[in-house]
Protein backbone atom coordinates (compact mmCIF):
# COMPACT_ATOMS: atom_id res chain seq x y z
CA UNK A 1 0.00 0.00 0.00
CA UNK A 2 1.35 3.30 -0.94
CA UNK A 3 2.52 5.77 1.39
CA UNK A 4 -0.21 8.87 1.69
CA UNK A 5 1.53 12.48 0.84
CA UNK A 6 -0.02 13.34 4.52
CA UNK A 7 2.38 10.38 6.43
CA UNK A 8 5.07 11.35 3.67
CA UNK A 9 4.83 14.98 4.90
CA UNK A 10 4.35 13.91 8.84
CA UNK A 11 7.38 12.18 8.52
CA UNK A 12 9.22 15.06 6.86
CA UNK A 13 8.18 17.67 8.93
CA UNK A 14 9.48 14.90 12.07
CA UNK A 15 12.77 14.88 10.56
CA UNK A 16 13.28 18.26 10.26
CA UNK A 17 12.62 19.45 13.42
CA UNK A 18 14.27 15.84 15.60
CA UNK A 19 17.75 15.01 15.32
CA UNK A 20 16.94 11.74 17.08
CA UNK A 21 14.00 10.64 15.21
CA UNK A 22 16.63 11.21 12.00
CA UNK A 23 19.17 9.24 13.52
CA UNK A 24 16.61 6.40 14.36
CA UNK A 25 15.42 6.34 10.99
CA UNK A 26 18.81 5.83 9.30
CA UNK A 27 19.54 3.35 12.36
CA UNK A 28 16.38 1.30 11.43
CA UNK A 29 17.37 1.01 7.81
CA UNK A 30 20.60 0.14 8.53
CA UNK A 31 19.28 -2.43 10.95
CA UNK A 32 16.94 -3.87 8.11
CA UNK A 33 18.89 -4.19 5.41
CA UNK A 34 21.96 -6.27 7.63
CA UNK A 35 18.93 -8.38 8.89
CA UNK A 36 18.09 -9.60 5.64
CA UNK A 37 14.94 -7.19 4.98
CA UNK A 38 16.22 -5.30 1.83
CA UNK A 39 13.38 -4.14 0.78
CA UNK A 40 12.01 -2.78 4.52
CA UNK A 41 15.67 -1.10 4.70
CA UNK A 42 15.20 0.27 1.49
CA UNK A 43 11.37 1.66 2.45
CA UNK A 44 13.01 3.51 5.22
CA UNK A 45 16.07 4.39 3.00
CA UNK A 46 13.62 6.36 0.54
CA UNK A 47 11.75 7.79 3.27
CA UNK A 48 14.53 9.25 5.13
CA UNK A 49 16.61 10.94 2.04
CA UNK A 50 13.02 12.25 0.97
CA UNK A 51 12.71 13.65 4.62
CA UNK A 52 16.63 15.32 4.59
CA UNK A 53 18.91 15.45 1.81
CA UNK A 54 16.48 14.67 -1.07
CA UNK A 55 17.93 12.76 -4.25
CA UNK A 56 19.66 15.54 -5.93
CA UNK A 57 21.37 16.21 -2.72
CA UNK A 58 22.28 12.45 -2.06
CA UNK A 59 23.80 12.27 -5.70
CA UNK A 60 25.82 15.10 -5.16
CA UNK A 61 27.25 13.30 -2.41
CA UNK A 62 27.11 9.86 -3.95
CA UNK A 63 28.28 10.57 -7.42
CA UNK A 64 24.92 8.81 -8.80
CA UNK A 65 22.41 10.31 -10.85
CA UNK A 66 19.30 11.20 -8.47
CA UNK A 67 17.31 8.68 -11.28
CA UNK A 68 19.12 5.69 -10.36
CA UNK A 69 19.27 6.16 -6.61
CA UNK A 70 15.30 6.59 -6.98
CA UNK A 71 15.50 3.40 -9.00
CA UNK A 72 18.09 1.76 -6.56
CA UNK A 73 15.72 2.30 -3.37
CA UNK A 74 12.41 2.06 -5.38
CA UNK A 75 10.05 -1.39 -4.82
CA UNK A 76 11.73 -3.04 -7.84
CA UNK A 77 15.31 -1.78 -7.07
CA UNK A 78 18.60 -3.61 -6.90
CA UNK A 79 21.22 -2.28 -5.24
CA UNK A 80 24.65 -2.88 -5.82
CA UNK A 81 26.64 -3.73 -2.57
CA UNK A 82 29.12 -0.82 -3.72
CA UNK A 83 26.31 1.40 -4.39
CA UNK A 84 24.43 0.43 -1.11
CA UNK A 85 27.74 1.17 0.84
CA UNK A 86 28.11 4.22 -1.50
CA UNK A 87 24.64 5.60 0.09
CA UNK A 88 25.00 5.00 3.58
CA UNK A 89 28.80 6.16 3.97
CA UNK A 90 26.98 9.65 2.49
CA UNK A 91 24.32 9.51 4.55
CA UNK A 92 26.12 9.03 7.82
CA UNK A 93 28.52 11.73 6.66
CA UNK A 94 25.65 13.56 6.57
CA UNK A 95 24.12 13.25 9.54
CA UNK A 96 27.28 13.27 11.59
CA UNK A 97 26.77 9.42 12.75
CA UNK A 98 28.91 6.29 12.28
CA UNK A 99 27.09 2.88 12.62
CA UNK A 100 28.97 0.00 14.21
CA UNK A 101 28.10 -3.60 13.96
CA UNK A 102 28.17 -6.04 17.47
CA UNK A 103 27.83 -9.54 17.79
CA UNK A 104 25.15 -10.36 20.17
CA UNK A 105 24.77 -13.83 21.39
Amino acid sequence: MPLSHDFKETIRARAQRDTDFRRELLREAVECVINGELSVGKAVLRDYVNATVGFQGLEEKTQIPAKSLMRMLGPKGSPSAANLSSILTALQKTEGVRFELSLRR
